[in-house]
């Protein structure tokens, strides 16, 4: 089953990190204050990324890494991923 890292644009202007089976949905469950924690006080306003893995395994690793990196490299990444579009 393929699993997706997203990173969400938040109402506060922060850029949230996740992983998920279902783009659509989990964004679904953001929106209405049941995808975690932080979008519950932080409601994302849209999905800025998506990249597909093919196993949670994947999909972790590349999660974790994208969470160290400063907003200037998240930043670097979406620019990157608007350009190929």
């Amino acid at each position: 089953m393929p699993y997706f890292v997203y990173i969400l644009q938040c109402k506060n202007g922060a850029l949230y990190t996740g992983i998920t089976t279902d783009l659509k949905r989990r964004f679904a469950e953001h929106k209405n204050g049941k995808g975690g924690h932080y979008t519950s006080s932080n409601p994302p306003v849209k999905i800025l990324y998506s990249e597909k893995h093919k196993n949670r395994s994947k999909a972790t690793k590349r999660e974790i890494e994208i969470k160290s990196w400063s907003r200037a490299e998240k930043a670097e990444l979406l620019a990157k991923s608007r350009s190929k579009r």
